[in-house]
């Protein structure tokens, strides 16, 4: 099948993100080229459609997916696939801050590190990192799970909700009202069952599980020593 072409280049973001749209109702794969790390591109993306953004992007790429195949061939800005529902976005090489911020479904894969806060307030879905997550990762996820190969910055986990973070490799300090658990080997199988479609499974990994040690849950205003740490 043929593929259609659209270009962004110094074009006004509305006019190639209303012609990626009607592109996506032909079926056909898409390629957008020159992307000159353009913000906001494929936003609120249909059920179905692939796309391919050559070269990197800038923030908010993939944000509000609703079932969208994307793949950035380089690296991505702030907050990509922030709020998407579903679909599934791959990044190959290293994406910016709050990577799947505020998702509720679908999986974002990142081939390099993310920046800070990455999942923040994340409601579902998953996002798998081969490289290593940054300063407070998983801040105040609510479901869903990040899954670090590469290891994990400062403040990771910190105030999570009902999230988990997986972490393989060092991870530099924890967050905040964070549990390390030994996970069970169905969990492990959860986690394979996700990376296996990536080609990412290793049963040697070493895994660490982080979830909430809910103190934050149910702690009083006057405990300072609860909530002052922050």
């Amino acid at each position: 099948m043929s593929e259609t072409v659209i270009e962004v280049g110094d074009r006004h973001i509305r006019e190639i993100n209303e012609e990626i749209q009607e592109a996506c109702k032909t079926g056909k794969p898409i390629r957008v080229v020159d992307t000159l790390s353009r913000h906001n591109l494929g936003v609120g993306l249909p059920d179905g459609a692939d796309i391919t953004f050559e070269g990197s992007v800038g923030y908010y790429c993939g944000g509000l997916n609703t079932g969208s195949s994307l793949k950035i061939e380089r690296n991505s800005g702030w907050a990509l696939g922030e709020g998407m529902a579903k679909g599934h976005i791959t990044v190959g090489g290293r994406a910016g801050m709050s990577c799947g911020a505020a998702m509720i479904g679908g999986t974002i894969h990142v081939k390099g590190d993310t920046g800070p806060r990455c999942g923040v307030a994340m409601k579902g879905g998953n996002i798998v990192v081969e490289g290593k997550i940054g300063y407070q990762s998983g801040f105040m996820a609510h479901a869903g799970k990040i899954i670090a190969l590469g290891g994990a910055g400062d403040s990771c986990a910190d105030a999570l909700w009902e999230g988990e973070v997986w972490v393989a490799g060092e991870v530099d300090s924890l967050g905040v009202d964070v549990n390390v658990i030994e996970p069970t080997a169905e969990e492990v199988a959860e986690v394979d069952a996700i990376l296996e479609p990536l080609g990412l499974v290793d049963p040697s990994r070493n895994w660490r599980k982080m979830v909430s040690g809910q103190r934050l849950w149910y702690f009083e205003a006057r405990d300072a020593s609860a909530w002052l740490m922050i």
